[in-house]
């Protein structure tokens, strides 16, 4: 379905707000049928959020198993001869939803958009009661994947038990982004696809519009910012020609807007949606990533959706102010690792002018160390590429017409050194593949080029490498020789240009030394010099991005200090060192 977007024949009612909410302590709501009657003993939540660090209450902080919302709305009258439609933004990780007691529908997969149509279970000018289950559980057949362990011995409780996962981040739970009613007519547009080309100083626009319903008539038109009329047709597929197009590109962004109409046998207008269009082609030659056809240097940050007390909930403010704060720098683009972001920073990202690597939620697929195999019957398997697949045609379908996007992402750091891996993604890649065959995909690898059996699938090597943090700790003056050696490495044994997409190292705001040691922001500093001097000798390298932009929350651990803190920010977006650095490097070498 189309991102919800007014117009004179849609309407969109959002059902942001305070929600009441109920943790399922003893996960017993769906035998009891909560969703038959009101909730009872709830407190109020904040829609859209995370839930975990809204109270004062650890153990709905780390609560495993379901929570439940609930709130009434009214459809008016005026929507009764309207096709009515619920969709929810996200809710991790998977949810179900009933309206008045009736169940609507079920969704898996925590960061992509649902939609139901509700005409059947509504009442028209009168009060109805929404309710959503949240369940956070983890397992092999989820992307990301997880296992819920009981621990069984005799310094533990009889029945406790733990979510491990095998990402770094806190797996921040609840309903993450807008749940709106959209109000459309009986015939409507459901689906717009468009691809962009360009012949010399033309754009060309190749569309395909499919409706739901029976129309007599369609009207094409494109628009320029001023809304001049520039081209137009009038059939549900076809080529729209720009002469002397502004181009969509990096930092300079042009948008068009592509407006389609239907008519029924009166001449009526049934429909009519507005989609942003950026006319732009990418291309991987050689050693280089082309952006209409000019070389693309990748400057920025691998990110998260993470702030103080929303978690990963939708947070416009947040958003302005880190795509602020990436201009400031001078950089240029960033990866949504490791899931898809909100299409509301999508959205953002096309109108300022920001490139994106688009990554679907397959971090974790590897044990790290354990004697078992990841790739296995027992863990990733069939289930499991299923859902993957599943969440690529979501999220492909979610964000193709964005011109921001450049590149799928398709997983990050697998167990890719697993000879199962390889069976795995050929069918990932095929289908990604298959279904948009105008971007480059990536798979971006944590293990060695000599033990990786995958890249061989994709366009662009992406890895990412922590010498002197993970490895030979404390160790600035190996950095160059290993990384150097690495990366001359990769390019050797796969000819495809080479995209850093992780370096960095946590860094304690305001901790000083010198000589520099581990978590000072000396040592962060140096640690970027050292791996930049390295990129900057090697012709086939085509971006830099550094982990991480800004702090973030992860689960407990020893080796973590509340939260992850390689960010360049601290994760209430004030800069350390590192920014300062970078901002000098990125607005003067290596332009785009």
């Amino acid at each position: 379905m189309l991102y919800p977007r007014e117009s004179e024949t849609r309407e969109v009612k959002d059902l942001s707000g305070v929600w009441e909410f109920r943790v399922d302590k003893d996960n017993e709501g769906y035998e009891k049928q909560w969703f038959k009657k009101p909730l009872k003993d709830t407190i109020p939540m904040p829609v859209p959020a995370s839930y975990n660090d809204i109270t004062q209450d650890s153990a709905i902080r780390d609560h495993i198993g379901n929570v439940w919302y609930e709130r009434n709305f009214f459809i008016p009258l005026s929507w009764k001869e309207k096709r009515i439609f619920l969709r929810v933004g996200s809710a991790s990780h998977k949810a179900r939803v009933w309206i008045n007691g009736r169940e609507a529908g079920y969704h898996k997969g925590g960061f992509l958009p649902f939609a139901m149509e509700v005409n059947d279970l509504v009442g028209f000018g009168q009060e109805n009661r929404l309710t959503i289950t949240v369940d956070n559980i983890l397992d092999w057949t989820d992307i990301p994947p997880g296992e819920i362990k009981e621990i069984s011995n005799d310094m533990h409780p009889e029945g406790y038990r733990v979510q491990e996962y095998h990402f770094d981040f806190f797996n921040y739970s609840g309903i993450h982004r807008p749940v709106r009613l959209l109000a459309l007519p009986e015939n409507y547009i459901d689906d717009i696809s468009v691809v962009t080309n360009i012949d010399k100083n033309s754009g060309i626009i190749s569309y395909v519009v499919q409706v739901k319903g029976h129309l007599a008539r369609i009207s094409v038109h494109l628009l320029d910012r001023e809304g001049n009329t520039l081209a137009e047709a009038n059939e549900l597929e076809g080529k729209l020609c720009v002469s002397e197009a502004h181009l969509w590109e990096p930092g300079q962004p042009y948008l068009y807007i592509l407006e389609v109409k239907v008519f029924n046998g009166q001449e009526k207008l049934e429909d009519s949606y507005r989609l942003p269009v950026g006319i732009r082609t990418v291309k991987v030659d050689g050693k280089q990533f082309l952006i209409n056809g000019k070389p693309f240097y990748f400057k920025g940050f691998g990110k998260h959706e993470d702030s103080d007390l929303r978690g990963k909930g939708l947070d416009h403010v947040i958003n302005i102010k880190d795509l602020n704060l990436l201009k400031w720098m001078g950089a240029n683009s960033f990866r949504t690792s490791h899931y898809p972001y909100s299409e509301e920073l999508m959205n953002l990202a096309d109108r300022e002018g920001f490139v994106i690597i688009d990554e679907v939620p397959a971090v974790g697929l590897n044990l790290w160390g354990r004697e078992e195999k990841a790739f296995s019957p027992e863990r990733i398997n069939e289930k499991t590429l299923e859902h993957h697949l599943n969440c690529l045609r979501e999220l492909i379908q979610r964000d193709k017409n964005h011109p921001c996007v450049v590149m799928w992402s398709v997983a990050n750091e697998p167990a890719s050194y697993e000879e199962g891996a390889v069976s795995y993604f050929q069918k990932i890649a095929k289908e990604v593949r298959n279904l948009d065959p105008t971007r480059p995909i990536t798979l971006v690898n944590s293990s060695m080029p000599h033990t990786c059996q995958v890249a061989q699938l994709f366009d662009v090597v992406c890895v990412n490498r922590y010498y002197s943090w993970y490895t030979d700790s404390g160790h600035l003056e190996l950095i160059e020789f290993q990384l150097e050696k690495d990366l001359r490495d990769w390019y050797e044994q796969f000819k495809k240009p080479v995209f850093l997409t992780e370096y960095g190292a946590d860094t304690i705001a305001g901790f000083h030394q010198d000589p520099a040691v581990m978590f000072t922001e000396e040592y962060q500093c140096e640690m970027l010099e050292h791996y930049h001097r390295v990129l900057d000798r090697l012709d086939f390298i085509i971006g830099e991005h550094v982990w991480n932009f800004a702090d973030f929350a992860t689960k407990q651990d020893i080796v973590r200090v509340v939260g992850n803190k390689k960010g360049v920010f601290t994760r209430q977006r004030q800069p350390k060192a590192a920014a300062f650095l970078l901002k000098r490097r990125w607005s003067s070498t290596k332009e785009t």
